[in-house]
């Protein structure tokens, strides 16, 4: 177990490096900035997984979930296909 100087109140406390410990002594979290960035982090990945344009809903209907498998599978082998190509050009000059 180690120790951290709080953010909030300048104290040292216990610190299991969990940016989700909390201070003993103001009862908030040790994480500081690096709890609020981990937060960014999740909250816009779930945004980009709902803006995602075949992102399969629950509340979509039958057709539409098999129509937006089908546009992850194509887009997926269109991806495959890209990559494939660009590591050929970046693998001929040697």
């Amino acid at each position: 177990m180690d120790q951290k100087r709080c953010p909030h109140c300048g104290k040292w406390s216990s610190w299991e490096m969990n940016l989700d410990d909390v201070c003993e002594n103001c009862g908030q979290a040790l994480g500081g900035k690096d709890l609020e960035n981990q937060n960014k982090r999740i909250a816009d990945k779930k945004l980009n997984e709902e803006n995602w344009m075949f992102n399969i809903k629950d509340t979509d209907s039958n057709f539409i979930k098999k129509a937006k498998k089908v546009g992850n599978f194509f887009y997926t082998i269109y991806m495959a296909i890209i990559t494939f190509i660009l590591w050929l050009i970046a693998a001929l000059p040697g």
